[in-house]
């Protein structure tokens, strides 16, 4: 790949879809720190990496090497571990620690220090440590007694509420968790990379609903999800003083995060949801669908519904992301691989974009991390050619966004990887200006001093990369131009395209019930 921080980013992505470690390897100081970003994300998102970085050699530490810098000193900020082989002899057991360590517990990224001068070393081969790989992780279980208490709380509950996380979809938990959603009658909402662990058209997902769920649930459980910023931390005026949380996590740190919990189960998402399933099969629980829980819920769903069909099915040009989404939704295979980034690109396309499938999602994750759109999206082809050849992946970016990672594509035409990428062209980060505006901007004197910083060049022509390596591209400004290069598109198999989406600068989200960050009152 063309930059160290992409090639990381690729990597922990293959790390949380195959479930074994992704691999980069990154050249000394400046490489070394432009994947660090890669580093803490795979760390942060509980994803296995293993970073291998060289460095200069040993006797000339301290005397201003070429690109010295103390890495694994600083990576051990950002990882599950970070070491220097003490010899050749032991570079097997490092590798082994790293595999280890990576995908045991809560996964992670792991770094490996490699000094310019074990390069020309040599070793006499009966002296090196050979180690067999590692065993799978260990499946833990939680304690019976905790299993009981969280069932009779959710016996209990009146208006109860399932949140799936990403630590599920890692888990493979989604037969497990289909099994207890239709057993119990729970209605549950999805995190976003945990969409499709459940199919998001399930009768029972009430991501529509998110603000009303989560305000008014008496009980919730969570199921390998964290009340971080992404939940709002489980506090008011997001949730209810006095919910009650069910916590299923595998890292026992996590239990009691910001919410005393009314019962916590500590071990792997995917054995404690059989737990669970094993006790509601003898108390025959199954929470009654015409509730006023329900009955509030499904209201809330259509309604939120109707107005994104309002502003979906608008004729007005230039188009707005609704419409925009609303193409993409009925062209799209439903087994394609989404990866999603950008600001309401990202937002409103979650929203728009349903997921059947577990492990189909990717995006900025809990980090919160921008500039990881192409390079999930080569790991995730790269995957699927492996795995699975038929499937597409589509990677749907803000222009802001593509302007992160945008020289990947020479990558995706170098290795002709069918990528489909779509670019929501607002002209700006949240809002752009038009190319009239722009001209009347620019009678008040240079760009660098009149344009809003967050305003980008309006109606540039990204297609023209993806032309210029090869691929295919469009410009589009029109849904009958759009759906004439989505189906042109995902017809061709072989060819990797980007469809340039030109949109209103000044479109822009529903009006929600509350800001999308907590915000401290401090």
């Amino acid at each position: 790949m063309l930059s160290c921080y992409q090639a990381c980013y690729a990597a922990s992505a293959v790390g949380y879809l195959t479930g074994r470690p992704g691999v980069c390897l990154v050249v000394s100081g400046p490489g070394f720190l432009h994947a660090l970003g890669g580093m803490a994300n795979a760390t942060v998102n509980c994803w296995p990496l293993i970073v291998i970085g060289g460095s200069s050699d040993r006797n000339q530490e301290t005397m201003g090497a070429f690109q010295e810098f103390p890495q694994v000193e600083a990576g051990r900020l950002y990882n599950k571990l970070s070491v220097r082989p003490s010899s050749l002899e032991a570079i097997p057991a490092v590798i082994e620690k790293a595999v280890r360590t990576s995908i045991y517990g809560r996964p992670g990224s792991c770094y490996i220090d490699i000094p310019g001068d074990f390069v020309t070393l040599q070793v006499n081969k009966s002296s090196v440590k050979y180690v067999e790989c590692c065993l799978p992780p260990p499946i833990s279980t939680a304690e019976s007694s905790a299993v009981s208490r969280a069932t009779s709380v959710i016996a209990l509950s009146k208006q109860p509420l399932l949140i799936i996380g990403k630590g599920a979809a890692y888990s493979h938990a989604e037969n497990n968790i289909r099994k207890l959603v239709d057993l119990c009658g729970l209605p549950f909402l999805p995190t976003p990379m945990a969409k499709g662990v459940v199919p998001d058209n399930h009768p029972n997902c009430v991501a529509a609903a998110r603000s009303t769920a989560l305000q008014h649930a008496d009980v919730i459980i969570l199921l390998g999800a964290r009340l971080n910023w992404i939940l709002h931390f489980g506090l008011p005026p997001r949730f209810r003083k006095d919910v009650k949380v069910i916590q299923i996590d595998i890292c026992s740190e996590e239990l009691g995060n910001n919410v005393r919990p009314a019962a916590t189960l500590l071990g792997d998402i995917n054995a404690v949801t059989g737990q669970l399933l094993e006790e509601f099969s003898k108390r025959s629980l199954k929470y009654p669908s015409n509730s006023e829980w329900w009955k509030r819920l499904r209201e809330t769903m259509l309604n939120n519904e109707e107005r994104s069909k309002g502003l979906a099915l608008q004729k007005s040009l230039p188009m707005n992301y609704y419409t925009v989404f609303h193409h993409i939704r009925e062209l799209i295979p439903k087994d394609c691989i989404l990866v999603s980034e950008g600001a309401n690109t990202m937002d409103i396309g979650r929203t728009m974009l349903p997921n059947y499938y577990p492990r189909q999602r990717l995006d900025a994750g809990t980090f919160g991390t921008m500039g990881v759109g192409l390079g999930f999206a080569i790991a995730a082809a790269m995957v699927a050619k492996d795995r699975t050849p038929e499937k597409r992946v589509i990677c749907i970016e803000g222009d802001s966004a593509f302007g992160f990672s945008g020289m990947e594509v020479e990558t995706i035409c170098r290795y002709n990887l069918p990528v489909l990428i779509i670019i929501i062209n607002n002209n700006g980060i949240y809002t752009g200006l038009g190319a009239d505006a722009w001209k009347e901007m620019l009678k008040f004197g240079e760009p660098a001093t009149c344009v809003p910083p967050v305003s980008l060049l309006p109606n540039s022509h990204y297609e023209e990369i993806m032309s210029a390596f090869g691929g295919k591209g469009y410009f589009v400004k029109t849904p009958e131009e759009l759906q004439n290069a989505l189906k042109a598109s995902l017809t061709d198999k072989q060819t990797p395209s980007l469809i340039n989406v030109m949109i209103d600068p000044q479109s822009d989200r529903k009006k929600q019930e509350f800001p999308w960050l907590t915000r401290s009152n401090l």
